[in-house]
């Protein structure tokens, strides 16, 4: 498993993407809703790696306001290889910068985070389904089409590994 630095939405957002879940799994998609244990939040992840030590992390974030309150317009759907369907919000400067300044602060502390999450290389997201059965990957994008346009807001931010029920509130 591995560990993420998670980018907390607002209530009406976490609800509408709760919904989604649901529908999805309504349509026998596999959603975060039903992955260990319920224990996922609708989240963008900043940084993920195979461990991070929330005190590490903290340290090295601190002065930093990383639940900054970020406006996020998800205005598309998405897949990564190996049947993972996401939400995507347009990349906008404000949140291209403050993913960059929370990688820099990580990296001068050391804190290794995978190469796909680096300025540059990021997709920012929020994971509907880590497995998509391949004969339904096209209802469960048309499923996501239905829920956007839908606009957030960041209101909290934690490390967190829910394998290892670790979850670390930054502010």
């Amino acid at each position: 498993m591995v560990a993420a630095l998670e980018l907390y939405l607002d209530t009406d957002a976490t609800r509408r993407i709760r919904v989604l879940w649901d529908l999805l799994e309504s349509d026998g998609v596999p959603s975060m809703r039903s992955l260990l244990a319920q224990r996922h939040r609708p989240h963008v992840s900043l940084a993920v790696a195979p461990r991070l030590d929330p005190h590490r992390v903290a340290e090295a974030l601190a002065g930093t306001v990383v639940a900054a309150p970020l406006r996020l317009e998800f205005q598309h759907a998405g897949q990564f290889l190996g049947r993972v369907l996401w939400l995507g919000p347009a990349p906008t400067p404000e949140l291209l910068a403050h993913h960059a300044a929370v990688y820099e602060r990580l990296a001068r502390a050391g804190v290794e985070v995978v190469e796909h999450y680096r300025p540059g290389r990021w997709v920012p997201h929020c994971t509907l389904s880590m497995r998509v059965p391949n004969p339904l990957m096209g209802a469960a994008v048309r499923r996501c089409l239905e829920v956007l346009p839908l606009t957030a807001t960041v209101v909290g931010a934690a490390v967190a590994d829910h394998a290892r029920d670790i979850s670390h509130p930054l502010p």
